[in-house]
C-alpha cells in the first residue's frame, strides 16, 4: 500500500513573481486556502498518511500553517468562533507531515531524491503542488488503483497541443493497455522538436524505490538539473512503466492564467459562495 507522498516546494516560483519574492508560490490562495492545501486533501483522500514537504530556506511559512497556533486558538475559542476553530486546529492533524531541505536548486529529480531517506524502499507518491485537478475521483487515487492493478510505477499523462509539447516532459507510448491505461516506452524532457506524442507527464507519480537507486546514479543534464525523467527512463528499459490518461480537470496554478482560471473554477465548487460570485461575473460581462 502507497502511504507516503513527496511534494517538491523548494523552487523559486518566478513565473507568479513578484509575489514570490516573499511568500512561497505553493501558500498562493485559491479563495481561502493555499494552493498545497487542495493538494494535501488530493493525497488525504487518496489514503497517504505521511507528506514528506521537500522545501528550502524561504519556505518556512508552510511548515508554519500546519503547525499549531496556540495563541489563535485560544483566541477564537474565548470569541466562540467554533467552526473557525476547528477548521485551524484540523489543519495540523489532516496527515503526519515532515520535511526536508533541498540545499541546492538541482531539480525535480534531485528535489525527489531529497526525500530517498524517508521514503525507503516503500512505493510512493510525487505531488507537484503546481497541477491541481478537479475530478470526481481524486486523480492520484486513479494512479494508486493502477499501480495496484499493474505493480509498476505510473504517471499521470494528458493529451495537450502539439505545439506546447515543449513545457512538459512527452511520453512515447508502446501500446495501449486500454482503460486509458498505457505502456511507455521512454520520455523526452520538453522536447524542442519531433515529440514522440503529445501526451505530456503532469503533476502525479506513482514511482518505487528503484528511481531512486536511478536518481543516486543520474548526472546532471539541461541547465545543470537532475531529471526524473532520465531515472525513469533507465528503470522503463528494465520492467514496466505506465501512463495513465486520468479522468479530471487540470489547473497549471503555477502560471497567472492558469491560476486566475483555477480561482474562478474552485469558487464555483463552493455552495456559500457560488451564487454570489456568479452575480459578480454577470456585472463584469456587462
Amino acid at each position: 500500500m502507497i502511504k507516503k507522498a513527496i511534494i517538491p516546494a523548494a523552487g523559486f516560483g518566478t513565473r507568479m513573481l513578484p509575489y514570490t519574492k516573499a511568500v512561497p508560490k505553493e501558500m498562493i490562495t485559491l479563495v481561502d486556502r493555499p494552493a498545497i492545501d487542495y493538494a494535501i486533501d488530493e493525497a488525504v483522500s487518496a489514503g497517504i498518511e505521511e507528506i514528506i514537504l521537500v522545501t528550502s530556506k524561504s519556505k518556512n511559512l508552510i511548515e508554519d500553517y500546519y503547525d499549531r497556533y496556540f495563541e489563535l486558538e485560544n483566541a477564537l475559542e474565548k470569541s466562540g468562533k467554533k467552526d473557525a476553530l476547528e477548521e485551524i486546529v484540523g489543519l495540523a492533524g489532516k496527515c503526519r507531515i515532515v520535511s526536508v531541505r533541498q540545499k541546492e536548486q538541482l531539480g525535480l529529480g534531485h528535489a525527489v531524491y531529497c526525500a530517498a531517506d524517508l521514503v525507503g524502499d516503500e512505493p510512493f507518491a510525487v505531488i507537484l503542488p503546481d497541477d491541481l485537478f478537479l475530478a470526481t475521483k481524486p486523480v492520484l487515487a486513479q494512479l494508486k488503483d493502477a499501480y495496484e492493478k499493474n505493480n509498476g510505477p505510473v504517471l499521470a499523462i494528458n493529451e495537450v497541443p502539439i505545439e506546447d509539447t515543449s513545457k512538459y516532459g512527452v511520453v512515447d507510448i508502446e501500446r495501449d493497455l486500454g482503460g486509458s491505461l498505457f505502456k511507455l516506452k521512454s520520455m523526452v524532457e520538453k522536447p524542442k522538436k519531433n515529440p514522440p506524442s503529445n501526451f505530456a507527464i503532469v503533476g502525479r507519480y506513482i514511482l518505487t524505490r528503484d528511481i531512486l537507486d536511478e536518481l543516486y546514479k543520474t548526472s546532471r543534464g539541461a541547465l545543470g538539473e537532475i531529471q526524473l525523467t532520465d531515472a525513469i527512463n533507465a528503470v522503463a528499459k528494465r520492467k514496466e512503466v505506465y501512463g495513465l490518461a486520468y479522468e479530471g480537470r487540470r489547473f497549471d496554478c503555477g502560471s497567472k492564467i492558469g491560476y486566475l482560471e483555477a480561482v474562478v473554477n474552485f469558487t464555483m465548487q463552493r455552495e456559500d459562495l457560488r451564487q454570489d460570485f456568479i452575480k459578480i461575473i454577470e456585472k463584469i460581462k456587462k
